[in-house]
This record gives structure tokens, sequence and C-alpha cells, in this order.
């Protein structure tokens, strides 16, 4: 049904003159009787009669009005929702609890008008896919993995540092340290389930550990991050890694500890990528806001792999 007839329809009805509805539309009046002609041979009904007032619906114009206002209002939400700056900002992040998680809180936080969907895709791969489809507008990554370097219609920058902590049972021999360098993990057992290869970040860790010489396990399902805390909870030969920024709440009793590591600090790269043609003008915003509240990179002292570092 042409959408067009549909709106001059509405527009007739309520003028009660096809002059008058023509001069609403701005077209000719000619250009109105025809609208309605076709869509009247389109429906095989009269929608409208001559009176001396002007234009009357006739039964089967009163029955098709409410409809064909309704519509004119699916239409106008259905071109709303793919409307850039109409429809919610879409992000991809990692995990609903990780530092990229919590930036993008800080960002609603501080424009609270903006509409987003917040999403979680598994991979770079999925997640550059599904910004150049349009099906979301950013996502935090590490870049990319070693060897595979961004499509050319993919911008990025890196917006935050996160430096790395080791967290361990109470009855680990590194437990009651306020920091630890990354010397002093050589030879203890780091536990990472669900490392999985050619993620970026496996990559990084598999960085990790060619530079300094740990010993990162990854054998064993992952069951999320509640058996993670348990297991590292009661194993002392076990610790795993976390973010600096990753929200964890565990039991009381667990009696976890979060130790900095040092000398260098490993910073694990979170950076934004986007389409670079996305017109969503809250894209720009979130932009701004990143760049005016993250850290610093390349601070002395910290240690990242050279292949996260964006073009």
């Amino acid at each position: 049904m042409d959408l067009e007839a549909v709106r001059t329809f509405v527009a007739v009805a309520e003028a009660g003159q096809f002059q008058k509805a023509a001069t609403d539309l701005s077209i000719t009046q000619q250009a109105v009787s025809k609208r309605i002609a076709a869509l009247e041979s389109n429906l095989g009904v009269r929608l409208f009669t001559r009176a001396p007032r002007g234009a009357e619906l006739t039964i089967d114009g009163q029955a098709f009005l409410p409809h064909a206002r309704e519509l004119l209002r699916v239409a106008e939400r259905a071109g709303a929702s793919v409307r850039p700056g109409r429809r919610p900002l879409r992000v991809d992040v990692i995990a609903s609890r990780s530092a990229q998680s919590g930036l993008m809180r800080g960002f609603h936080r501080a424009h609270p008008g903006i509409d987003l969907d917040v999403m979680m895709l598994f991979d770079i791969e999925t997640a550059v896919t599904a910004i150049r489809s349009g099906a979301i507008d950013a996502s935090f990554r590490a870049v990319a993995a070693p060897g595979r370097s961004l499509p050319e219609d993919i911008a990025s920058v890196r917006v935050l540092d996160e430096p790395l902590q080791l967290l361990t049972g109470p009855a680990h021999a590194l437990a009651s340290a306020r920091s630890v360098t990354v010397a002093q993990l050589t030879g203890h057992r780091i536990w990472m389930p669900g490392i999985a290869p050619g993620t970026e970040w496996g990559a990084y860790y598999d960085d990790l550990v060619a530079e300094f010489g740990l010993t990162i396990e990854v054998t064993g399902p992952n069951f999320g991050s509640d058996a993670l805390l348990d297991t590292i909870s009661d194993t002392p030969a076990l610790a795993t890694f976390m973010g600096e920024h990753t929200r964890l709440i565990w039991p009381a009793d667990h009696g976890l500890r979060r130790i900095p590591v040092t000398d260098p600090t490993p910073v694990y790269p979170h950076s934004l990528l986007w389409h670079r043609d996305n017109p969503h003008p809250a894209l720009a915003t979130l932009r701004t806001h990143l760049a005016a509240t993250t850290a610093g990179h390349d601070i002395a002292g910290t240690w990242t792999p050279g292949w996260a570092i964006p073009r």
C-alpha cells in the first residue's frame, strides 16, 4: 500500500477539502485527486463523496481512517528505529562486570538523555562484523591480535590501560604481600580458564607468558566467575589475574586477596572500535567523554604488547 496515498487520505479527511489538503501537503489538488483515486482503486471502495462543503468520508472511509492513522504511526516508528540520533547507541562490551561496562556506566551517568543498548559479543571478528553491518555502533576491544590488522573502514582509539592484579586465596604463598613483582610470579600457577585461542585476550596472555616466563594454565571448563572464585579461595597453589577495574563480589569467608602487580605493571589495553562512516551523533559524544575521563597510556613502569597499540 502506498503510504503517500494513505498520508494524503488522512490529510483530506482532516481538512475536509481536497484543496486544503493539497496546500497542507505542498502538492497540487490534481495530485491529491490522483492519490485518492489510486488508493480507492487499490482498496476497491469509495472513501469520499463530494459535498457542498467539501469532501465527506463514506462509511468505508470512516472505517479505514483509524487504520490509516495507525499505518502512518507505525511507519514513523519504523523509520525512527534506524534513524541516527533517534535509535539507541549500541555498544559492545566483553562482560557485564568488566572495566568496559564501568566506562559505559560512567557515560550514562554523564549523559542520561542518550539511549543506550549495551550488549556482549564474543570475539573481535564477531564485533567487527557487527560494526560493519550496522548491528552495533562501537565495541571495546584490544584492537587486534598479532598479524590481523583492522579493516580500513574500522577506526579505533585507545581509551583505557587497565592494570592487572593477582587474585589469591588466603593460604596462597603471596597472599600477605602488599604488591608483587612480575618476577615474583615466576613458578606460581596462574589459572585462567576460558582463554580461547585466537581471541585478542588469548594473544595478550600469550605475549605476557613469552615476555616474562609466567605459568598460565587454561585447563578445565569455564564455569563462570563464581566457580573461579570458589576454586581460587580453596586452592593454595592457584592464583588468577583480574583487571583492577573488574567488579566482582564474593562471600566474606572466601578471604580472597587482590594484589597489585609491579615492575612492570602489566596493563590490558582497552580500545574503542567504530565504523568510520557511522553517523550516529551519540558516537562522537561517547568518544569525547572517553577522551576526557580515561587514563593516559604508555605510562612508565607499565607493560602492554606492541600489537595492541592502534594505528
